[in-house]
């Protein structure tokens, strides 16, 4: 049995999960670790959050962050025990109902889900904000800078420095611009393998919250496009289009300054994942991220075509390789 290990059966010991049997569950792409206990008896089950606080930070963001959303009446995770020292949680367990897995299995149910998930962040944007780091203009363009420094690095083996100062600059004016004003809480990776389907709860309680520990307040549009540009499952435009006009319609946002965010921010976000993701693949061992790239890059062109960013469009596909199956070969290569 491992340090952890031990570390982990100490907090279990103190809760009805003493003698439960473990099951691995499917991570995030962190360092954490998850198991699912069952109690042999009840048949109840926890959800086990290990978080080793040298690699992931301490787990105080996470438990802040889940109450928080369960104080508005949302789906988080409660929480049964925590040791904070250690980095350890036990959570209610909100089933595998991802909504990814839910719709590869009923497409039809596509914009019932998503409508449910849009009326979540309207709520959330409606709320009284918790205090948290800002999301501003220079983090937003030093991260979608990765997909200079991380991404084009590692195809081409070096990268536009000059171009890449020139982005940075205008790109930081654009986001300026574009996305000031008031800010919510923005979960950050609000989308469809993060969110349970929970069809026995009413309301926007159906939708069960996972992985936002990295919350931060930003512009309301960011958690609408990582929900609905998901590089990780395809949203079809019409629930897209739909999403977009229930949220402006539910919170009497400006119609058109929404969607020049909503464009915006879609681009960062792209940009940023693109950097990710090779970084991910090339130092970290983890090459299932470079098939996510091609739908990365297919949000981010068109997100390009907004004229809120007519300034940084041509340089950015000037500057940047487009994933073609050459160019995924040499992330797998290194």
């Amino acid at each position: 049995m491992t340090n952890r290990a031990v570390l982990a059966e100490a907090l279990i010991a103190q809760t009805p999960w003493a003698n439960a049997q473990h099951a691995p569950l499917a991570g995030d792409a962190s360092n954490r670790k998850y198991e699912r206990l069952t109690d042999p008896d009840t048949g109840k089950t926890a959800v086990l959050m290990d978080s080793p606080p040298d690699k992931m930070g301490n787990v105080d963001d996470f438990v802040r962050v889940a109450q928080y959303l369960l104080s508005l009446g949302l789906s988080a995770p409660e929480i049964y025990a925590e040791d904070s020292h250690y980095g350890f949680l036990l959570l209610e367990d909100l089933g595998d109902d991802l909504f990814a897995r839910v719709l590869e299995q009923t497409p039809e149910k596509e914009r019932e889900l998503y409508a449910a998930a849009t009326d979540v962040l309207v709520d959330l944007h409606n709320a009284a904000t918790l205090s948290l780091p800002s999301y501003d203009p220079s983090l937003m363009t030093e991260l979608a800078a990765l997909s200079f420094t991380k991404y084009a690095q590692a195809i081409l083996g070096t990268h536009d420095t000059d171009a890449r100062n020139r982005f940075e600059n205008r790109f930081s004016d654009i986001l300026h611009r574009e996305t000031s004003g008031s800010k919510t809480v923005v979960l950050r990776d609000y989308h469809a393998e993060n969110l349970i389907w929970l069809p026995d709860r009413t309301g926007v309680k159906r939708v069960g919250l996972l992985d936002f520990q990295s919350a931060m307040l930003g512009h309301p549009a960011y958690d609408l496009v990582s929900l609905l540009q998901d590089v990780r499952r395809y949203v079809s435009p019409g629930t897209e289009m739909q999403m977009v006009n229930r949220y402006i319609a539910a919170t009497g946002m400006n119609d058109h300054d929404f969607r020049t965010a909503y464009a915006v921010l879609g681009a960062q976000r792209n940009l940023r994942i693109l950097g990710v993701f090779a970084r991910l693949a090339t130092e970290y061992g983890k090459p299932g991220y470079i098939d996510l790239i091609p739908a990365t890059w297919s949000h981010l062109m068109r997100d390009l075509e907004h004229p809120a960013l007519v300034s940084v469009a041509d340089l950015v596909r000037n500057a940047l390789p487009a994933p073609t199956p050459e160019n995924l070969d040499r992330l797998r290569q290194k």
